[in-house]
This record gives structure tokens, C-alpha cells and sequence, in this order.
């Protein structure tokens, strides 16, 4: 892209991202492909917005893709492999299949294997990029084994990570939206089981994108329309056959004559005018000749026709197949067949491995691979990290039936097995690599080892080879951030396994990852089922706490849920884990955690069975917070990190429901520092992401914007969410507002919003104080409009009234004050001054009283004395907070020299709109 095509002042960096924007790439993955950090790609995203002049990231990609256009005269890049050879012929095809393609929203090419329907696809794709302003893209599927996984193999085309609470397929979904998309889907026939759902669901959620499949047998999906790819023509007048002959053969430097055509029409009508079978014919011409190769073609040809094994649609690719066979040395067939067993590019020491034996060394193998590429019959794909090579998938099929017939199969198979097994150790083993570089070499084995684990999990007598395969790739995912294969990997090793201790851990995992998923129900799920294993192995302790897990999910992954479950069943497995616990110390306190859950739950629900009205809220937040401070205790015995993580989230929500602030800043930040030393697992993941989110919570409540900002600028850097942009610049924006850093609010609350709207706009209460948050940065630049437009996006993300009521009523009366309407601030605050709901006020305490005393005085209110002297009490200590008060006083007083000094606090506590507002109130006294 030409810099001279777009904005004035964009770098060649920026233009590089903007690019990469265009083609609806993360910023992980644009982070990844230029070499540069995540945080990087954002401060461009941010300056791209304002230069380029769009509001958001999605306006962004389609100002890139019409500067694309306009640099290429109309037609915007196509996201479509480049092909290696010209494209020869079959003009009518091509002309009737494209009108197909623009009359239905999916078409599929079907045809036998080798006739050629992927390269009329990706003609007729390249046709047709101008009219889809979303690009044309192209998904390879032959790679993928596994059904379930088109979706992803989808994802990873358009550059897709997993978003937190939400799989791959939706996230396809959310991600192409209404944009105008060609998808190709290449070679689906063994994945319909797959493939299908996936498109019906894709067409059904994204009303402009059009589904282009290649495939040997019908979808059978709605709507589907067949498109039957022929066989080149072997006809005088349009011999497409003799014009792909002929031009592969002078591509090899072996043109041949006129006189010779009617041999070349002979070679091609034998072969039944399939593609694949020309150009392998067009190979051996160097070799053999015109005439050598009609004499090798005669009797294998005369020979299959009705043959073993080959029914109607395969007989002439399985005779061409049979007949490059016969070509090749005794050594060449064996490496080949052995080599069918990779479902992805490999390299020389790759087949070594597993073709190699004590009869065929690795000088062989090399040689052999070598061989084989100069015939046609594998393909050299270079990458950075070197020569690969690659099958086929017609070659492979073919070869994997050798395989049986030679009696090969299961040693390969194994070697295969124990080739993925070796590969996944070293990665996990790794750990001073690069992020970069193991995600670039997990990719690389992926999907041969989901091929590997699918074959040997369907063999008894291999079930425990079966369960580290699944378990390492388990491992591998989640590093990945693939979390949704992550969690199915585990739950696949627990049923690979008769060793219940084995089975309850990975379930234990699993949950783990559900966990990090935002999978509430499945984690509860799967701790119970973790617990009813334990308790059928004799292991009632592990039981308890499995238990006990499940009863804390209740509470602590409560807005995750689909379908709540009642405080009176968690009660029930928290009574059962009591009667299995004994004294196992890791065991009791998990109890001790989860009776904290349930008493914090108890006076909200009639049916719980510790709800008891007399007692007040009063009594149960101290009792709360005893119990905490025990389960606390419990946990510190344990010596697990974890444990005693999840305890001090109990201690610090007991001390904030008790109204000590402070104490709840000190606890969470105790919570931080021990999570800081730990390793990133699924385990650590969600706690991590849980800490740091409540620190700078927190930290907002005690008017320490400085850490608030360290805090979320850590959540921020968590690969977890690393493609979850709304929850990891939430924080941000509520520290920014309160500070009155508007320019930041507004360029981060862009990165918000789209990553928001690329997970689907869900229903995420948690959230919604960072769209106040940024509704009142518009409200003090004076944007009524966009101010609006937030309010509405706050009552998007959802959350019940008294959730909302403390964080709204903080930031409207910001900007009611800021604008001098006092009366209408104070009516904005209205919750009595000693009577607040502590646990409804959450963080926003002092922010509340603390405002509300200043617009009492400013409105000039007969009980702002009263106000003010209450609120000195409750926000002392508070670095900004307890400043307001004092201005409020001071202008109450009629004492403006008190101001400046005060103006000096609000610099140093890093509040530069507080400290501008104390000078403004001073010139107006």
C-alpha cells in the first residue's frame, strides 16, 4: 500500500498495519507478523483512527481495503494461495461456475479426486475478489483429521485466536459478520460430518458471505447447489487436456511438435482427461517420451477398469496412481507409502523418523523424498524455518491403502505416534523459547498430532500412549490459546484412562480451562464429575474438594453462567464435601472457602440454608469475614499458592461488604504479589486475570489511580487476553476518566468497543463501568451525541440496577458539576449518607460521598455541614477523595486560599482533572 494513497503523516509502520487492519487480522497476529508487541500495534491502531478519520476499528479495515482498491484499480487484494503453475483452460467451467457463485450463497465443486476442482476454485475466487469487499479467503482443509475442527482450521485462515468466552466457530461468526466474504472451503469430503453444521451456521449468522466448497461427495446442507466439475476436454475444439499437457511439458523444457498432437490426445484420452493424471504424465515426459509413455499406459489402464478396489468414481485416478507406481523403485514405493501417514508438510528428518527402518536407512529416505519430488508425486513448500514437503491428498489416500496391502500401516502408525509424542515433549519442554517461535512450531505438528491421537485412541492396547498425546496436546493448546481444544483434550485424556487418580486430574484441568473459558457451568460440571470419580477410587479428601470447587464456582464464576444454580444446591454439595473432608487441610479449605460463598449469598436468597433476616447484613458481613480470615488461615497451611489465592478473594469481598476499603486494597494486593511468582497454567490463568482485575478495581475505591493503571496495564499484557481487548483496557478506561486523561479514554474506548463487537456484544456487567466511564470523557469534552451512544452501550452490557446505580451516579455528577448544574449532581447521589449498601456501592464509596458533600455545598444545601463532616470520616486517607471534601469545606468556609495547596495534593496523587477543577473554583471565588 503506497503511503502517497493515503493520510498525511502515516509511517511506513502504520501503513504496514493498516494493511494487515484491512485484511481483518488481531493484533496478536499483526503483532506476530511484524515483530512487534501487541502494545505496539495498538498505540498504531489508536494514531491509524485518528489519521485515517474513522471512529472505529471496523470503519479502519474498510478505509484500508478502499485504498487498496484504488491502488489496484479496482481490485482489492485477494487473501488466496498464489498458484505455482498457469491456469490452462476450461473457460466454460470457469464462466459457468463463477455465475453460480454470485447466484448462491453456496456452491460446491464436486468432483473425483484429481480432476482438478481446487484449482478451478481458486480461477473462479481470483475472478471474483473485486465484487467481495470483505476479501477472498481461502481455508486448505486437507490437513485437518479431526471433524470438529473445521471451524478452527477456519479461524486460523482468517488469522482468528480463540476470545474468551466464546469458541472459535462464533467467533468466525461475530468476526465476518455483515461483511461481503468469499470463503473457499478446499476438500471437505472428509469432514462433512464437520463441515456441514459449520456452513449451515456460518450462512445463518453472516447474511453476506458466500461458501465456495471443493469436495468428492454433497454436503448435503440447505441451500447447498452442486456445481459437477467435468473433466478437462479432450475434444478438436476445446482440448483443454492437450493444452495442459503441452503446457507443462515446455514448462519442463520438452515442447512438443505438431505432428506429435494427436499422440499427446491419445495420452490424455487413456488418462480420462483428470488433471492431476495429465500433469503426472507431463512429468515423465523427459524420461520416457510420447512413446514410452503410451506403452506404460496401456496395460495398467486395461488392467483397473472395474478392478479390486476401485469403484466408478475413483478408476481413473487410482489407474494413473497405479501407473506413477509402477515407475518407481522398490525403495521410492516403500518411502512414499510411509510418508502418507503426515497430514502437513514435513521435512527430511521428519521422514526419517517415520519412514525410516532397519531395510530403509535415512540416506534412502533423503534420497527417496528427493526422487519423488522430481516426479510430481511430492511437493517442496518453503518456509522460513526450511524445506518441507508435502503429499497430495489424492497421493496420500492412495498410498495409506499401500500401506495396508504391504501390512505396513500399524508400525508406521506407531512411529508416526511416537514421532508426534517426541516433537510435543521437546515443546513443552522448551520454555526458553520464544512465545513466537513455539506457537510457530506447535502449528507446524498440530495436525498431525490430532491425525496421531485419533488413530491411536481407538486402540485399547494403546490407551496410555493415547493419554499423553492428548494430554500434551492439551498443554500445547492452551499455550496456544486455543482454550476450547484445550478444555476438550483434557476431558478426551480422562476417558483415554482406567487410572481414576489420572481421569480426575485432567478432569481437574479441564475445569480449570472451562475456568479461563468463562464456562461457569462446564467448570461446575466438571469438578463434580472429577468428584464422583475420587469418590469411587476411596479418595474421599480429593472428593471434598473437588466438591467444595464446584460450590465455590457457584459463587465466584456466578455471572457465567447460562442457568444459575440455586444457593441451596451448592449448600447441598458444600454439606456433602464437609462429611468427606476429615482432616485433610487442602480439603478444608476449600469447605472454609465455599462456606464463604454461601453466607455471602444468604441474605439475598430466601432459600438459602444459612438465611437468616434477624441477623441483618450487618452481622453476616462480619461473620463473613471471620470465616474468611479462617479459610485463610486454612489455605496458608496448605502451602498452594492457589488455595491461598482464591481464599484472599474471599477475605478481600468480607472486608470490602464490611466497609474497610483499605483493608481490601491490602489484601488484594498481598493476593498479586503471590500470583506474580507463578507460572501461567489454566490454573494460574484465571486467578491472574481475577487479581489483577479486582487490584485495579481496587485501587480506583482507594484514589490510587497510579496502580490502578499498573495493575490494568498488567491484566493487559496476560496472554489470555491477548484477543480479549474489552476486558483487558476496561480498567484502563475507568482510571483514565477519573484522572481526566480524555484523550486516552477516547483512543482506548475505539480498541474497546471493537473488541467488544468482534466477540459478539455479550451481555458482560463487569464491563459496563468502562463504557461509563468513557460516556463521561464525552460528556466533559461536551459530546452530548457520543455521551448518548455509551449511556446505551452501558445498558447493553447489562447489570442490575443497584449495580449500576454507584459507578453511574459517580460519573454523571462529574460531569454535572463540571458544567455547574449542582442541584441536578447532588439529586444524581441520593443514598443516605450513613446508610449505603456496601456491597451495591462497591469500590465507588468515597468517590460517592466525597461528591456528593461537594455538590451540597456548591448547590448551596441546607445540610451540607452535615455532609461534609460525615464524609471527612469516611474517605480519610484517600489520596483524591479526601482532597474534594476538603475543597468542599474550604468554599464552604468561604476560604479560597485553602485551594491552591489542595490543587498541589490532586497533582501528586496523579488527578490532573481534579487539581485543574480546584484552580477553576478558585478564580470563580
Amino acid at each position: 500500500m503506497s503511503k502517497s494513497k493515503l493520510a498525511a503523516g502515516i509511517s511506513d509502520r502504520e501503513a504496514e498495519v493498516l494493511a494487515l487492519v484491512g485484511r481483518y487480522r488481531s493484533n496478536a497476529e499483526i503483532a506476530a507478523q511484524l515483530f512487534i508487541s501487541v502494545r505496539t500495534v495498538e498505540t498504531h491502531v489508536s494514531s491509524l483512527l485518528r489519521k485515517v478519520g474513522v471512529a472505529d476499528r471496523r470503519a479502519l479495515a474498510e478505509r484500508a481495503a478502499e485504498l487498496d482498491r484504488s491502488q489496484a484499480s479496482g481490485a482489492p487484494a485477494a487473501v488466496l494461495p498464489a498458484p505455482l503453475t498457469s491456469f490452462v483452460g476450461r473457460s466454460r467451467e470457469r464462466t459457468e461456475l463463477r455465475e453460480a457463485v454470485r447466484a448462491h450463497r453456496h456452491v460446491t465443486a464436486l468432483g473425483p479426486g484429481g480432476v482438478g476442482k481446487t484449482r478451478l476454485a481458486l480461477a473462479v475466487a481470483a475472478d471474483l475478489s473485486g465484487e467481495f469487499t470483505g476479501g477472498a479467503w481461502f481455508v486448505d482443509l486437507v490437513p485437518v483429521t479431526d471433524p470438529a475442527m473445521a471451524g478452527a482450521a477456519v479461524a486460523r485462515a482468517l488469522g482468528l485466536a480463540e476470545q474468551q468466552g466464546r469458541g472459535l466457530e462464533e467467533s468466525v461468526s461475530a468476526t465476518l459478520g455483515d461483511r461481503r466474504v468469499l470463503l473457499v472451503l478446499d476438500n471437505c469430503e472428509h469432514l462433512r460430518d464437520g463441515v456441514a453444521p459449520f456452513i449451515e451456521y456460518l450462512l445463518a449468522n453472516c447474511p453476506n458471505v458466500t461458501v465456495l466448497a471443493t469436495s468428492r461427495a454433497r454436503l448435503m446442507v440447505p441451500f447447498e447447489q452442486v456445481f459437477t466439475v467435468p473433466p478437462l476436454s479432450l475434444g478438436d475444439d476445446g482440448a483443454d487436456a492437450v493444452a495442459l499437457f503441452l503446457d507443462r511439458a515446455a514448462a519442463l523444457g520438452w515442447p512438443v511438435d505438431a505432428e506429435q498432437l494427436d499422440r499427446v490426445r491419445e495420452i490424455c484420452g487413456r488418462l480420462d482427461g483428470l488433471a492431476l493424471a495429465i500433469e503426472l504424465a507431463a512429468a515423465r515426459l523427459p524420461t520416457l517420451g510420447l512413446d514410452g509413455l503410451g506403452a506404460s499406459l496401456a496395460d495398467p489402464l486395461r488392467l483397473l477398469v472395474g478392478g479390486r478396489r476401485a469403484d466408478e468414481r475413483h478408476q481413473s485416478v487410482r489407474a494413473m496412481l497405479d501407473w506413477s507406481q509402477a515407475l518407481l523403485t522398490g525403495e521410492d514405493r516403500r518411502v512414499l507409502r510411509r510418508i502418507s501417514v503426515f497430514v502437513a508438510p514435513f521435512t527430511a528428518v521428519d521422514a526419517m523418523a517415520v519412514a525410516g527402518s532397519a531395510e530403509l536407512d535415512a540416506i534412502a529416505v533423503a534420497d527417496g523424498l528427493a526422487r519423488l519430488t522430481e516426479q510430481s508425486l511430492l511437493t517442496v513448500v518453503r518456509s522460513p524455518r526450511g524445506t518441507r514437503y508435502r503429499a497430495l491428498e489424492t497421493i496420500r489416500q492412495y498410498e495409506r491403502e499401500e500401506l495396508v496391502s504391504a501390512g505396513e500401516l500399524e508400525d508406521t502408525l506407531a512411529r508416526h505416534v511416537n514421532w508426534c509424542a517426541s516433537a510435543a515433549r521437546e515443546l513443552l519442554a522448551d520454555t526458553e523459547r520464544p512465545v513466537r517461535e513455539r506457537h510457530s512450531a506447535f502449528d507446524v505438528i498440530a495436525d498431525d498430532m490430532r491425525a496421531a491421537l485419533a488413530w491411536v485412541a481407538a486402540l485399547p492396547e494403546r490407551r496410555d500412549e493415547a493419554f499423553d498425546l492428548a494430554v500434551s496436546l492439551a498443554r500445547l493448546t492452551f499455550d496456544r490459546n486455543l482454550i476450547g481444544e484445550s478444555q476438550r483434550r483434557y476431558e478426551q485424556a480422562a476417558a483415554l484412562t482406567a487410572d481414576s487418580s489420572a481421569a480426575a486430574a485432567t478432569l481437574r484441568r479441564a475445569a480449570e480451562v472451562a475456568g479461563c473459558r468463562l464456562r461457569g457451568e462446564d467448570m461446575y460440571r466438571l469438578h463434580r464429575a472429577a468428584a464422583a470419580i475420587a469418590s469411587g477410587a476411596g479418595d474421599s479428601a480429593a472428593a471434598a474438594r473437588d466438591l467444595a470447587t464446584a460450590a465455590i464456582t457457584v459463587f465466584r464464576m456466578a455471572d457465567t453462567f447460562a442457568q444459575p444454580v440455586s444457593v441451596s444446591e451448592a449448600a447441598a454439595l458444600l454439606n456433602e464435601a464437609r462429611a468427606l473432608a476429615g482432616s485433610d487441610p487442602a480439603a478444608l479449605a476449600a469447605v472454609a472457602l465455599a462456606e464463604c460463598g454461601v453466607l455471602a449469598h444468604a441474605d439475598v436468597e430466601a432459600d438459602a440454608p444459612e438465611h437468616d433476616p434477624e441477623r441483618g447484613s450487618e452481622g453476616l458481613a462480619s461473620e463473613a469475614l471471620t470465616r474468611a480470615e479462617h479459610a485463610v488461615d486454612l489455605a496458608d497451611r496448605t502451602r498452594d499458592p492457589l488455595a491461598r489465592s482464591a481464599a484472599l478473594d474471599a477475605l478481600a469481598a468480607a472486608q470490602c461488604w464490611a466497609g474497610d476499603i483499605f483493608a481490601t486494597a491490602g489484601t488484594t494486593q498481598r493476593r498479586v504479589a503471590l500470583l506474580s511468582a507463578m507460572p501461567l497454567s489454566p490454573a494460574s490463568s484465571l486467578e491472574h486475570v481475577n487479581a489483577l482485575s479486582e487490584a485495579a478495581e481496587i485501587a480506583i475505591g482507594v484514589g490510587d489511580l497510579a496502580a490502578s493503571r499498573r495493575w490494568a496495564e498488567q491484566l493487559h499484557d496476560l496472554p489470555l487476553l491477548a484477543e480479549r481487548g474489552d476486558v483487558a483496557t476496561a480498567a484502563l478506561l475507568v482510571a483514565e476518566a477519573l484522572a481526566g486523561n480524555l484523550d486516552e479514554v477516547l483512543t482506548g474506548s475505539g480498541r474497546f468497543l471493537d473488541a467488544w463487537e468482534l466477540s459478539g456484544r455479550p451481555h458482560s456487567p463487569g464491563l459496563a463501568p468502562a463504557a461509563a466511564a468513557v460516556a463521561m470523557a464525552h460528556g466533559l469534552r461536551g459530546d452530548d451525541a457520543a455521551r448518548g451512544d455509551w449511556l446505551a452501550i452501558v445498558d447493553a452490557l447489562g447489570g442490575t440496577g443497584a449495580q449500576q446505580s454507584a459507578y453511574r451516579s459517580v460519573f454523571e455528577a462529574i460531569v454535572l458539576l463540571d458544567r455547574g448544574e449542582n442541584a441536578a449532581a447532588l439529586a444524581q447521589l441520593p443514598i443516605e449518607q450513613d446508610s449505603p449498601d456496601e456491597r451495591a456501592i462497591w469500590i465507588w464509596r468515597h468517590w460517592y460521598v466525597a461528591l456528593r458533600a461537594e455538590a451540597a455545598v456548591l448547590a448551596g444545601h441546607p445540610d451540607a455541614p452535615t455532609y461534609v463532616a460525615a464524609a471527612r470520616t469516611t474517605v480519610s486517607g484517600n489520596p483524591i477523595a479526601a482532597p474534594i471534601v476538603e475543597r468542599a469545606a474550604a468554599l464552604l468556609d468561604a476560604a479560597p486560599t485553602r485551594l491552591p495547596a489542595l490543587a498541589s495534593e490532586f497533582d501528586h496523587a496523579h488527578c490532573p482533572y481534579q487539581s485543574t477543577r480546584t484552580r477553576t473554583l478558585e478564580s470563580r471565588s
